[in-house]
């Protein structure tokens, strides 16, 4: 069976003005995932990301501990593994934070800011997901999750029979493709994104028949089967709390 680790990226730059760059201790979360995997002795033969910056980065940071990686010259990007645009979906359940600045000064200036921010997220991610206001997004829910689906059988059908492929992306990302391997209903996606740590992994295998499948048979999740789910003990590791982050 060929193996795809899917890897979210470390922690990014919440709050600031430019969300896509890896934090210093998204750098170093990404550094302990390549130690961690040259300490298994993990095998690469593919090394995939999606476009945007922090994948890349991550990918860097990680593969610079793993002897025996790919050569950056010979990694595939794929925007399909990109996230949803997380701007625009809070941005239509709150248009004031359009505002630059305004999600900083919400969090500064109130009490147990983080906390209702995450509820007010998570009610924007229900409206982006609920079907009602499909028009409003440029990508809604439905074209996301096909967005997802269709990189990765994209990636299986050009992968060898047992072949590791290592792919960075991110959470909304992992979460749908466990989604679609796991057959999850929607609401269970929207519980899991939550959960997945910043460099965890998630294994999947796919059968050797995957890569010859047809199209109506690519699309149909038996072919894939879940090998662990949101796996950090990297960070476990070293005892401490704060190496453990969710954004």
């Amino acid at each position: 069976m060929g193996q795809i680790l899917l890897v979210r990226h470390g922690q990014a730059s919440f709050g600031s003005s430019n969300y896509d760059q890896l934090s210093e201790r998204g750098q170093d979360q990404a550094g302990l995932l390549g130690q961690w995997l040259a300490q298994r002795g993990q095998r690469l033969d593919r090394v995939v990301t999606g476009t945007m910056a922090r994948h890349h980065q991550s990918a860097v940071a990680c593969l610079a501990q793993l002897a025996g990686a790919p050569a950056p010259e010979a990694w595939h990007a794929d925007g399909g593994f990109n996230e949803y645009d997380h701007d625009e979906i809070l941005h239509r359940q709150r248009p004031d934070f359009a505002e630059p600045g305004e999600v900083r000064r919400f969090l500064a200036g109130t009490e147990n800011g983080s906390r209702v921010f995450q509820q007010i997220f998570q009610d924007a991610m229900a409206r982006w997901m609920g079907g009602a206001h499909d028009a409003e997004y440029r990508e809604p829910w439905p074209l996301f999750r096909q967005r997802c689906i269709a990189a990765l059988h994209r990636l299986v059908a050009s992968a060898g029979a047992s072949q590791t492929a290592i792919v960075f992306t991110s959470g909304g990302t992992i979460a749908t493709l466990c989604q679609h391997v796991l057959r999850m209903p929607d609401p269970q996606v929207f519980a899991l994104n939550w959960t997945l740590v910043n460099s965890g992994v998630t294994k999947l295998y796919h059968r050797a028949d995957a890569a010859n499948a047809a199209p109506s048979e690519q699309a149909d999740a038996s072919l894939l089967t879940l090998g662990y789910l949101n796996n950090y003990a990297h960070l476990e590791a070293l005892g401490d709390a704060h190496a453990v982050t969710y954004r």
